[in-house]
């Protein structure tokens, strides 16, 4: 017996394999893009070594606040390596941001006790705050841990340069210094914190024609960084070619227009030759960048005084002294009268003004605090004396404007950074 064969229903098998078809298609390209419900959507994720290379250019660039900006998106993509956050902790420094570079280094200390680079950079942060204990404790040990990183013995010259010129190093720290900046330099005569470390060590002992010629050399390693040219900026002030320092400190303010210092430094070259009109300008804007600053304020005010504005020095200088509070949170913390020569010509500035006003009840207090604090200051207390000859003689007359004795520019008076 033969069964019989049922006949192919072909309308079936088409809407079958058109249904295959439809599934297979949904599979693959439908259902991939439907958002899968309480999850976020994926989005594409950078590598590391693309944003640390980004960074590393930004660097060159002069776009340090942008490079920061960038080693911090390579931390968050990679938080378990060290050398990111060592390589934002140097941008960190060379942009002023001292304690956060402290932390940079310290978060890498923290993922590798042992590295070297960590150790060194967060000695130069510290350095940078002042902290001259501990920055040499962290670069010895940086040095144990590597006795050939240039940058250690780059970082060390400059601690020993400052420990020196705050009189709080060993008898032989410049001698030191200059001995680790040559090292340095051997070990990488293409670096540009080596170049930079010879030079302030050069700025330190006063050899500024020296001192010129490495942070030049600097420069050509990298002509975008700001400090470098404040740094070459102070050393053609203290030889008296105010044009070329002038210049130098120009482009480190169009390299960091925040920072107060490039400006301030401009206001007080020009008050130097006698252009106070141009002075007080600059130091309008020193003011602007960075209000809370109270020898930002006290400097300002020698500029209003030697260009007569009178009453706009006095604010200026009481703000200085005694500190205020501008609100939004500004507080001015007051200057107390010591030894430094701003300082005390901010003291003795304040005294004169006074007198030219006919205020002579707290002109007379200044001038006193003047000759009880700082009698070897013979400037200071010339000033102070000239302070209370005016009050004495012109109680009754009207203030007149007359020449008191400026302070000539020398490497002390002279702006020195911090390392």
């Amino acid at each position: 017996m033969r069964r019989r064969r049922k006949r192919i229903n072909w309308f079936w098998v088409i809407v079958l394999i058109i249904a295959i078809f439809a599934v297979t298609y949904f599979n693959r390209y439908v259902a991939p893009e439907i958002l899968t419900p309480f999850v976020d959507t994926p989005t594409p994720t950078r590598m590391p070594e693309s944003l640390i290379s980004e960074a590393e250019e930004l660097f060159e660039q002069g776009k340090l606040l942008q490079s920061i900006t960038a080693y911090e998106e390579a931390i968050r993509s990679r938080p378990d390596d060290p050398s990111a956050y060592i390589a934002m902790a140097r941008v960190q420094v060379f942009i002023g941001q001292y304690e956060e570079a402290q932390a940079s280094a310290e978060n890498a200390l923290l993922l590798n006790p042992n590295n070297s680079m960590a150790h060194a950079v967060r000695a130069w942060s510290l350095d940078f705050l002042g902290e001259y204990l501990a920055a040499e404790a962290a670069i010895k040990r940086a040095l144990e841990l590597d006795p050939n990183n240039a940058y250690a013995h780059a970082y060390y010259a400059e601690i020993l340069a400052d420990t020196f010129s705050t009189g709080t190093g060993p008898l032989d720290a410049i001698e030191l210094a200059a001995e680790e900046s040559r090292v340095a330099l051997s070990l990488a005569p293409n670096l540009m914190e080596a170049h930079r470390a010879r030079a302030y060590v050069l700025e330190s002992t006063g050899n500024y024609e020296e001192a010129i010629r490495e942070y030049e050399a600097a420069i050509n390693l990298n002509e975008n960084i700001p400090d470098l040219h404040l740094a070459l900026g102070r050393n053609y002030r203290a030889l008296l070619v105010y044009d070329k320092a002038v210049e130098e400190f120009t482009k480190a303010n169009a390299l960091n227009p925040a920072d107060p210092l490039p400006d301030l430094f401009i206001s007080r070259t020009y008050s130097t030759i006698g252009e106070y009109a141009k002075a007080v300008q600059y130091g309008e804007q020193a003011v602007k960048d960075n209000p809370a600053d109270g020898s930002a304020h006290g400097s300002l005010g020698i500029m209003y005084y030697h260009n007569f504005q009178w009453p706009e020095a006095t604010q200026e200088l009481s703000l200085a002294i005694y500190g205020g509070n501008l609100g939004e949170d500004l507080t001015i913390e007051p200057l107390p009268l010591d030894t430094k020569i701003r300082t005390a010509e901010y003291y003795f500035t304040y005294a004169l003004v006074l007198a030219r006003l006919n205020q002579c009840g707290e002109s007379l207090q200044i001038s006193q605090q003047i000759i009880g604090t700082i009698p070897s200051n013979e400037l200071a207390v010339y000033n102070a004396n000239e302070a209370i000859r005016i009050c004495q003689e012109n109680l009754d007359a009207p203030p007149t404007a007359t020449e008191e004795i400026i302070p000539t520019p020398t490497a002390e008076d002279t702006p020195t950074p911090e390392a």
